[in-house]
């Protein structure tokens, strides 16, 4: 299984995320390298409630709190307000990286 710390490594080294990835790993690539649009699009197509959680971070990172709690509330996760959005990005990428072969 990858680690957080080899994932970040494979976004800082290359131009695309690796083809075997998850959607939500794709998604979370994304907006680790900045590209929020194509983070937010994967996202929003997985159409699961685990991409609804991917959802809500996103919006979470672009400040719109009220579309982040909604997405959240889909999710069925709690609204994050105390943890930092690096403390998230980690737990959720540490979450779909444990459900990699």
């Amino acid at each position: 299984m990858i680690k957080v710390d080899e994932f970040v490594r494979n976004i800082s080294s290359c131009s695309e995320p690796h083809s075997h990835y998850s959607d939500c790993l794709k998604a979370l690539w994304w907006a680790q390298k900045g590209d929020w649009v194509k983070a937010h699009d994967i996202a929003q197509e997985e159409g699961t409630i685990l991409g609804d959680w991917i959802h809500a971070y996103l919006h979470r990172l672009e400040g719109d709190l009220g579309n982040a709690a909604y997405w959240y509330n889909q999710a069925s996760r709690p609204v994050k307000q105390d943890e930092s959005l690096e403390e998230e990005w980690k737990e959720i990428t540490a979450y779909f990286l444990s459900l990699e072969p």
